[in-house]
């Protein structure tokens, strides 16, 4: 096994590994799979572990692309990898074969194909024992990429996301990034390591995964996400207050963007969650409380003011249709009221 450059390289690889036309590391030394293989991820220790010395190997292809890489690693033995916080990226691991133990500052798991992936967050410190010849198939994901899009999807301000570790490869999410991850795998090898994907393909592989892991992964942005796309309820108390908004600039034009902004949630679950809490919707509820308003205007009328001005005045644009609105919830026309109360 030689150096050559800043990787390193060996005779030759698995028979069963992947991305192979995209080798950066073959090596049967531990220190050198760890100096080269913490330069492609981050620093770490590498430590053979239950006399697995003499087994020894490590293999690292990688494919790298704009905000994400899809990696094939693999080691000989079992080994015990220590990295501390990931820091830059968020880690998605596939296991092939063997298995691996991970332990993160909250949850402990094992992995292994067909059952349970790994899913680690760069801010929560993580260890790990590949045991068996363990092979993954790793999807890297650019942290700022992924705080991004988290703190748009919870109309949040940017901040760490933290993900829950274990990946349930029998569920639909899990089934939805195997199938993902080997279709970008067999995309890489087709396109070959001298050739790049351009940045709309790039985007359409990189899009989904963000998407997919965001909306389908417990992380410690998921809640905000829920609410903020209406797929759970919004507290009552901001509600209320977008009700009360609405109350005191009865006149005003009606801005949606703006009575989600006082409820902290998207537009959809604003309107969601006036239908579940109140009945009704934004628009319904703001025609009530003109009318209401229409209705004690019209009791304090002074003489000769006319109900054209009145509703006017309250925001009323369709006369008619104030009318009809009025005598549905009063049981008679505003003229009527006038001129029953003059």
């Amino acid at each position: 096994m030689t150096a050559v450059g800043n990787e390193v390289s060996a005779s030759a690889n698995s028979a069963s590994a992947r991305l192979k036309d995209f080798a950066r590391v073959a090596t049967a030394r531990v220190d050198d799979a760890a100096e080269a293989i913490g330069r492609i991820f981050c620093p770490h220790d590498l430590t053979p572990v239950d006399h697995s010395a003499s087994d020894f190997s490590a293999h690292h292809n990688c494919a790298d692309f704009d905000g994400f890489s899809v990696s094939y690693v693999a080691y000989g033995g079992s080994v015990a990898i220590n990295p501390g916080c990931l820091d830059r990226f968020f880690l998605l691991q596939m296991p092939l074969s063997g298995s691996a133990a991970v332990r993160t500052a909250a949850r402990e798991l094992t992995t292994g194909p067909r059952h349970t992936a790994s899913l680690l967050s760069p801010t929560i410190p993580t260890e790990m024992t590949w045991r068996g010849d363990c092979a993954q198939l790793i999807l890297l994901l650019d942290r700022k990429l992924v705080e991004h899009r988290a703190a748009a999807l919870g109309g949040v301000a940017v901040r760490p996301v933290e993900f829950d570790p274990a990946v349930a490869l029998g569920g639909p999410l899990g089934q939805t990034l195997s199938a993902r991850i080997e279709q970008l795998v067999t995309a890489a090898e087709q396109l070959g390591p001298r050739k790049t994907l351009s940045a709309v393909a790039a985007a359409d592989w990189r899009e989904p995964f963000l998407n997919v892991l965001l909306n389908g992964q417990r992380h410690s942005l998921s809640s905000a996400i829920d609410i903020f796309n209406g797929r759970s309820e919004a507290q009552p108390a901001a509600l209320k207050r977008v009700r009360a908004y609405l109350e005191s600039r009865a006149t005003e034009p009606l801005d949606l963007a703006e009575l989600a902004a006082i409820a902290g949630t998207g537009i959809r679950a604003l309107q969601l969650g006036f239908r579940r809490h109140f009945g009704t919707t934004v628009s319904e509820m703001l025609l009530d409380i003109r009318l209401a308003h229409l209705n004690a205007r019209l009791k304090t009328a002074r003489p000769r003011e006319r109900i054209v001005d009145i509703a006017f005045d309250l925001g009323f644009t369709h006369l008619s249709r104030m009318a009809s609105a009025y005598r549905a919830k009063f049981g008679e026309s505003p003229k009527a009221t006038l001129q029953r109360l003059s």
